[in-house]
């Protein structure tokens, strides 16, 4: 017998909210009850659109008995004081990345979720992903040898201005340096900075320009930061909202092989295969999506692939990006860790 989930939608301001209430709605276990936004007009439009109720009150959703989890789709900089709230009230809490801007308030956020006892799920899709999950097994099988480099790539034309849209597609809140705490890095960048997280292991320091190209924005639209690993190998990852055409990239070298990924194309150049260029024919099958995650972990306790690290590391090198692109210098990580 299913269990069916009763969430509450907690604001429509980023990009993917509607992603998520499709999703959410495409999944038999979760049935979305109720609208919340601090934007009480986009809100009301967003009920109505999904034909559920909307309440102007945040406390009276996450005090409403009848709410079991939400789904937080609010600014960045609201994400501590929604989620944390959310947490005491014993709800459930789906949110899109980052968890918050300092590994500080991450650890807060954390232990309160662990103290009320609820389930939380950071969406970082790409760690669902097929290409990602054969990149880390080629690593985990030593087909590259000793990792050197790893390369990661994410951007799009969002800031690219064009006809009716003089600021390009992104919405106009997505360059508040208040609301989201930075730009490119912070949003397109978190995804190549999990991925070389999990692939190059613990990271030492790092150096970071966060290019602000136009002067419209406060906040970076181009951004590039340079990683040195435990492990001795360097990382480069990049993000943009100035790129048209721009694929994900993946790429990895090592003392005996390389990999490389461009959107969904995979090559590997390996010794041990003994081969040239090879194109893999068993790539893994994707695992299940955030959301569903999230869900699997409320209705069966079932144990998340994404997991605390991957949340708290990702705000580690956001932090220390920003912290090294404002100081103009290379950044140490144990300066944010306490020592640790």
């Amino acid at each position: 017998m299913s269990i069916l989930v009763n969430v509450a939608l907690l604001s429509r301001w980023h990009v993917h909210a509607d992603d998520y209430a499709r999703q959410a709605n495409q999944n038999n276990n979760l049935s979305i009850q109720l609208v919340w936004d601090e934007q009480a007009e986009r809100g009301r439009k967003w009920a109505d659109e999904l034909g559920v109720a909307f309440e102007s009150k945040l406390e009276n959703v996450l005090e409403n008995p009848a709410i079991d989890a939400v789904i937080v789709g609010t600014p960045t900089n609201l994400h501590k004081e929604v989620i944390m709230q959310a947490a005491k009230n014993k709800k459930h809490i789906f949110t899109e990345k980052v968890l918050a801007f300092t590994v500080d308030d991450c650890q807060e956020i954390m232990t309160v979720v662990e103290e009320s006892g609820v389930h939380l799920m950071v969406s970082l899709p790409q760690l669902t992903k097929g290409n990602y999950l054969y990149a880390q097994q080629t690593v985990n099988q030593g087909l590259l040898g000793q990792i050197t480099m790893v390369r990661c790539r994410k951007a799009h034309n969002g800031a690219v201005p064009q006809e009716g849209k003089p600021n390009g597609w992104l919405p106009d809140h997505f360059f508040d340096r208040e609301a989201c705490g930075g730009g490119s890095l912070i949003d397109l960048g978190a995804h190549p900075i999990y991925l070389t997280n999990r692939l190059a292991g613990p990271a030492i320091s790092l150096s970071a320009r966060l290019q602000t190209t136009s002067e419209k924005y406060e906040v970076d639209d181009n951004a590039v930061v340079m990683v040195e690993y435990e492990s001795g190998a360097l990382g480069v990852i990049e993000s943009g909202f100035l790129s048209h055409g721009s694929p994900f990239q993946l790429e990895l070298y090592g003392t005996e092989g390389t990999l490389l990924i461009e959107a969904n194309q995979i090559r590997l150049n390996s010794k041990q295969t003994g081969k040239d260029w090879v194109v893999p024919e068993n790539v893994p099958e994707a695992l299940p999506m955030p959301m569903e995650q999230w869900v699997n972990m409320m209705t069966d306790n079932q144990e998340p692939t994404i997991t605390k690290d991957d949340v708290f590391n990702l705000t580690l090198i956001n932090q220390a990006a920003l912290l090294s692109n404002q100081q103009e210098k290379t950044v140490y990580l144990t300066e944010l860790m306490g020592g640790k």
